[in-house]
């Protein structure tokens, strides 16, 4: 584009977006979070006792080493899920996707699970930021 000087100026971009910005905020829109499909991360062990599932994590690595030698920190650590992370951990199995969980929780719990998508979206984030779920076609299995 030429302005009235005769000096080349770029095309007016809205400020912080370029066209490869703006396709990758489409792409994002576009993706929809109960479509994702978790599955359970297969470094970790669990189990279930009287209806409540305890995750195992087993702390790998370097400075996790160093943690267990120096402050005596445990090598494993047992989280304990409530009623509502139990059943959705017993129902995660690499098929169903997050908004088919949904439905199984609502079956389930009813009005008590309300408000149940931004509940079930903040922990299903919540899981996988502490590496306990992957994403299916998202994630390294």
């Amino acid at each position: 584009m030429t302005n009235r000087i005769g000096l080349h100026t770029r095309k007016s971009v809205q400020p912080g977006l370029n066209t490869m910005g703006e396709n990758k905020m489409r792409k994002r829109k576009s993706e929809n979070y109960l479509d994702y499909v978790p599955v359970a991360n297969p470094l970790n062990t669990w189990d279930e006792k009287d209806g409540i599932v305890t995750i195992h994590m087993v702390h790998r690595g370097f400075y996790h080493k160093l943690a267990q030698k120096f402050f005596h920190s445990p090598r494993v650590s047992h989280i304990k899920l409530d009623s509502y992370g139990s059943f959705l951990w017993k129902k995660i199995d690499g098929v169903r996707t997050v908004g088919d969980l949904a439905n199984e929780m609502k079956a389930e719990f009813g009005e008590q699970a309300e408000p149940l998508y931004d509940r079930l979206v903040k922990y299903m984030k919540i899981l996988r930021n502490n590496r306990f779920i992957l994403y299916r076609g998202r994630d390294k299995i």
